[in-house]
């Protein structure tokens, strides 16, 4: 389709403009104002690259398109990218968040601002190649190596207990991650390869299908979160910088779901098929235990955090319960999830810039200063509760009825989760924005500038348009997921049949 390597151009772009900025010189301001300009630039452009790919890309079609291939390492351990139609919202979501995310730190961080943005550089370039990856050393490279940039920007750039969150972060991903290391190499050492699609059409026994799947579960289920292994998000979330909160919620926890599709389901589908009432129990737990433990939450981030932990817990439900439906609603979910809560925070960011605390009793009657700002986060809260009309809505009804089709029970109580969404993120946005205006703190607070309303206004218009129209999300994965779930229907009757003749 191109004569230039455009995902290898995409991925390693950002890295680039890294180098760029550690390269620049100039006084102290001067410093900053040129790390921001070219971190700017450099996102936007990998944004523009990225749109390429959508315009050349053939949703009709299921396989890899854009593959790029080259030996590297060993026999059978090569140099292999490309995407399909679930890999490639991924890479859109986060080349269009990430210049979002530098407006956002314009002002917010001050020291150090050279490092951070060249943080937020190689991590943009870890995250496309994460999702890019045809290769499992390559994929597991780009998977391990985003802990890095993101375990310093907590450090660094974080809050006052900034040292324990990162470091709790760094050690419950990378703990899930070892083992996932461990699966690889036995894939490697059944199939010869570690080629993803060879390995897609490589049979792997029965007993060794169990392991992998559990070891690729531990890492995938970690980075999610999954209840009980979500402890490590709301410190991460509470003591990240705001920009670090919306790329972690948008991005880095989509990573897992990402992985259950690539690897869990097409790899080891009878494997996910015995474990899919165990992820049915644990999605259920998930969306009614952290959605009340939400309620009880006093920190804006921190109930931001756990509503995450409740709304993956849909993706979970969807992508196990192998439906065409409960799949491609758990895709559109993960996108939507990305565009609503990266906004969220970007909205607790806007007023923790102007009082610096996020604790809820310190606020209330904002729509008497901040009336714009009132508007943009009801919103997105609407969008978080799943309103009809938003994009919150399309993945969670989606998830719904493709898990009702296979697990009547498990729709029945996971629909509670919408029921406690409502409750915590309208208790939030009435105590934060509705009553009187008493606080003098809040008396001289100012609306949204102009720099605010650029990093928010596109992300209410694609709620809402992917609310009324979320065609082009499912029409770019409708293909990949159906041969997907084809693939994974297939071997699972196949199974079944023949343990009927025996």
């Amino acid at each position: 389709m191109t004569t230039w390597p455009i995902l290898s151009v995409t991925t390693f772009l950002p890295l680039v403009g890294a180098l760029i900025v550690y390269l620049s010189r100039g006084d102290d301001e001067a410093a900053k104002r040129n790390s921001r300009w070219i971190a700017l630039w450099t996102t936007l452009i990998t944004f523009a690259v990225s749109v390429i790919l959508v315009m050349r890309f053939d949703p009709t079609v299921a396989d890899f398109q854009f593959v790029e291939k080259a030996n590297w390492l060993a026999t059978g351990i090569t140099y292999h990218m490309g995407v399909d139609g679930i890999s490639l919202p991924f890479v859109i979501l986060t080349t269009a968040l990430m210049p979002f995310c530098i407006i956002a730190s314009w002002t917010a961080i001050q020291s150090r601002v050279r490092e951070y943005m060249m943080a937020f550089l190689i991590l943009e370039t870890l995250m496309i190649g994460t999702f890019s990856a045809l290769d499992l050393l390559l994929f597991y490279l780009f998977f391990e190596g985003g802990l890095i940039p993101m375990f310093l920007i907590i450090g660094v750039w974080g809050g006052p207990r900034r040292v324990y969150a990162s470091f709790k972060f760094f050690l419950y991903t990378l703990l899930g991650s070892v083992l996932m290391l461990l699966a690889i190499m036995a894939l490697y050492w059944n199939g010869g390869t570690t080629d993803i699609p060879t390995l897609m059409h490589t049979a792997v026994p029965r007993s060794l299908q169990t392991w992998a799947w559990l070891a690729f579960f531990a890492s995938f289920a970690v980075k999610m979160p999954m209840w009980p292994v979500h402890t490590w998000l709301p410190d991460a979330h509470v003591e990240a910088p705001t920009a670090g909160s919306v790329i972690l919620a948008a991005i880095l926890l989509k990573m897992g779901g990402y992985g259950f599709l690539r690897f869990s389901l097409p790899m080891f589908p009878l494997a996910s098929h015995d474990f899919a009432p165990l992820i049915f129990t644990l999605s259920t737990i998930a969306i009614i235990y952290t959605s009340l433990v939400a309620l009880m939450q006093e920190d804006m981030k921190k109930l931001i955090a756990y509503s995450s932990v409740a709304h993956m817990g849909f993706v979970t439900m969807g992508i196990f319960a192998g439906t065409m439906q409960g799949v491609a609603g758990g895709v559109f979910q993960m996108i939507s999830h990305g565009i609503v809560s990266g906004a969220l925070f970007l909205c607790v960011g806007v007023v923790y810039d102007r009082m610096h605390t996020r604790e809820i009793a310190a606020y209330g009657g904002l729509v008497n200063r901040m009336p714009l700002y009132a508007l943009t986060f009801m919103v997105f809260t609407m969008a978080n509760v799943g309103l009809p009309g938003t994009s919150g809505f399309v993945g969670e009804f989606m998830t719904l009825v493709g898990t009702f089709k296979v697990s009547i029970p498990t729709a029945f109580f996971a629909s509670f989760g919408v029921i406690l969404s409502a409750c915590y993120a309208l208790w939030l946005y009435r105590k934060v924005v509705f009553g009187a205006l008493v606080k003098p703190s809040l008396m001289s607070v100012k609306d949204l500038t102009l720099r605010e309303c650029v990093t928010l206004f596109p992300l209410i218009a694609l709620t809402i348009l992917f609310g009324f129209y979320p065609k082009p999300v499912l029409d770019m994965s409708a293909a990949s997921v159906q041969q997907l779930v084809n693939n994974y229907n297939t071997a699972v009757t196949a199974v079944k049949a023949a343990a009927l003749l025996q």
